[in-house]
C-alpha cells in the first residue's frame, strides 16, 4: 500500500520523520534509482526500492499465504490450552504470520495469513465491504421466508446484520439437513452461526470457500500456498477502495 516517503524512512529507523523530510529535500533519497526531493511523495514499500545516500532501506520481507484451515484449529499464534493453531500449518515460512480476520475453532476453509499489518487492517475494516463466501450445512430445510430474513438483515445481540446473499443449494432428506451458500461482507464473531441460529436452523458444518476473488482451488485441507504478485496487488486495490 503506498505510503509517504518520509514515513517509510522513519519506520526503517534511519531518521525521525522531520529528519527524513530534510533528507528528502536535500536530494539524498532515491526511489528505484531516481532522486525524489518532493515531500508527500508516496511509494509502495512492497514494490519500490527506497535508498538513502545510495543505501537501500532494510525491511522485512512480506509473505502472503492462503491456508485451507481444518476444523479443530484455533485462529491464533499460540493457545494456552495446547490446541493446534493456524501458525503450525505455515511454520516453514521464515516470518511470523498473522491471520487476516478469524475462523472459529469448528469452522474450516480459506484463511489468509501475512506479516503485512497495514494490509491486514485495511482488508478487515468493516467499511471495505469485502465479500466472504461460506457453505453451511444446517439442520432442517429453511423456508424462503426465513432465508429472506437473512437477505434483508437480521437482528442479533450486537445489532442488525448487513443484507446477505443466500442460496439454498442442497437438501438431504435422510439427514434432514440443508446446504446454504452465504455471502457476507461483515466480520462479526461467529456471525454465520448466529444468523442461522436466529432463524431456527443451527449450523452443523461450516466452511469458508472464498475471500474476495480468492478460492480454495488446488489447496487441500491443512495445506497452504503463497499468493502471487498479481493476487497481492489485487488485494491492495481492494484495500484502497473508498469505504462503503
Amino acid at each position: 500500500m503506498p505510503e509517504r516517503l518520509q514515513k517509510i524512512i522513519s519506520q526503517a529507523g534511519i531518521a525521525s520523520r522531520r529528519h527524513a523530510e530534510e533528507l528528502i529535500t536535500a536530494g539524498r533519497v532515491t526511489v528505484n534509482g531516481r532522486v525524489v526531493a518532493e515531500l508527500g511523495t508516496k511509494v509502495d514499500p512492497g514494490r519500490d526500492v527506497v535508498a538513502v545516500d545510495g543505501r537501500p532501506l532494510a525491511g522485512e520481507a512480506k509473505y502472503y499465504v492462503l491456508l485451507n484451515k481444518p476444523r479443530g484449529v484455533v485462529t491464533t499464534l499460540s493457545d494456552p490450552r495446547g490446541r493446534k493453531t493456524v501458525a503450525e500449518f505455515a511454520a516453514d515460512v521464515p516470518a511470523r504470520l498473522y491471520p487476516v480476520g478469524r475462523l472459529d475453532y469448528n469452522t474450516e476453509g480459506l484463511l489468509l495469513l501475512t506479516n503485512d499489518g497495514e494490509l491486514t487492517h485495511a482488508l478487515t475494516h468493516p467499511s471495505r465491504g469485502i465479500d466472504k463466501t461460506y457453505v453451511a450445512t444446517v439442520a432442517g430445510r429453511p423456508s424462503e421466508e426465513k432465508l429472506d430474513r437473512l437477505r434483508m438483515g437480521i437482528t442479533l445481540e450486537d445489532g442488525v446484520t448487513a443484507p446477505a446473499r443466500v442460496r439454498l443449494t442442497g437438501y438431504d432428506a435422510a439427514k434432514n439437513t440443508a446446504t446454504l451458500t452465504i455471502v457476507i461482507h461483515e466480520g462479526r464473531n461467529r456471525q454465520i452461526r448466529r444468523m442461522c441460529q436466529a432463524i431456527g436452523h443451527p449450523v452443523e458444518k461450516l466452511k469458508r470457500t472464498a475471500f474476495a476473488f480468492l478460492t480454495l482451488e488446488g489447496v487441500g485441507r491443512g495445506r497452504y500456498r503463497h499468493l502471487d504478485r498479481d493476487e497481492v496487488d489485487a488485494l491492495r486495490l481492494l484495500a484502497e477502495k473508498p469505504p462503503k
